[in-house]
């Protein structure tokens, strides 16, 4: 199936966001790449680019404070980009393509902590986070890179309940499918913050963990890539496109368990 790539800019309070808009020529599902802390929508064009071929309709973007408008980075907040979330989802569900009730996120790092926020705010159903990110609720209006400095390390490698963070708590309301992808070796999200994230799904109509073997946080070596790549295809494929051409609804998926780990991570 071809597919058609559109740059858009997406409106958020009194400015303007980048994103690429890659759609087919059907009504289809839609899918939301948000980038992590540092990264950009480019790192997801590829993805999302072999994703629209299966017949999806694909939004990546540029979280405000990153790419075009990184000169924000020292100042803009968790909420700023929550919005950027939220204005993005609208966008993509606005598009004629898209069916309104066939939705997935996939987010990576920073961008999974905020589509896990985001499920709990606009209809989701699908959500694929990878190496998830874990922030205190405290400080929201503080701006994002300065939170590192607040006892976060600590924090990641304690045991969170729903009921005391706002993201776990949107993911344990989730009802629809899931995918979670853990780095083998992650020095940023250590294998706690991911133990929080599986925990909370517990409602969740189907939960896949994966995890790439001695990979690093940023998935810094091509097999990584392609491993990560292989996994979020896979999983697109027997998920949304599934469920689109057998006309099924979320309540019919066979429920598939974690994969087990192999091996400790590196301590962050």
């Amino acid at each position: 199936m071809t597919t058609r790539d559109e740059r858009i800019d997406i409106p958020v309070d009194d400015q303007r966001i980048s994103g690429t808009l890659i759609t087919p020529a059907t009504v289809v599902p839609g899918v939301l790449f948000l980038h992590g802390w540092g990264g950009s929508q480019e790192q997801y064009l590829a993805r999302a680019r072999e994703i629209a071929a299966l017949g999806c309709v694909c939004l990546t973007v540029d979280l405000r404070g990153h790419a075009g408008t990184e000169a924000q980075k020292e100042t803009v907040t968790r909420e700023d980009n929550l919005r950027d979330a939220i204005n993005a989802y609208d966008t993509l569900v606005g598009h004629p393509a898209v069916d309104q009730e066939a939705i997935a996120v996939v987010g990576s790092s920073y961008g999974g902590y905020l589509a896990a926020i985001l499920s709990s705010v606009r209809p989701v159903r699908w959500l694929t986070l990878r190496v998830p990110a874990l922030y205190r609720d405290e400080d929201w209006s503080l701006p994002k890179q300065h939170l590192k400095k607040y006892g976060l390390a600590d924090y990641r490698r304690g045991r969170v309940r729903p009921d005391e963070n706002q993201a776990l708590a949107a993911c344990a309301a989730f009802r629809g499918d899931v995918l979670i992808v853990e780095s083998e070796h992650d020095d940023i999200i250590p294998h706690p913050v991911i133990e929080n994230y599986l925990a909370a799904f517990k409602g969740a109509h189907s939960l896949t963990y994966r995890v790439i073997e001695g990979a690093d946080h940023a998935l810094s070596e091509e097999t990584w890539q392609q491993a990560y790549t292989s996994l979020l295809l896979n999983w697109a494929t027997e998920m949304v496109l599934g469920a689109r051409e057998d006309g099924a609804a979320p309540g019919v998926h066979t429920h598939l368990q974690p994969a087990p780990r192999r091996g400790p991570p590196t301590a962050a």
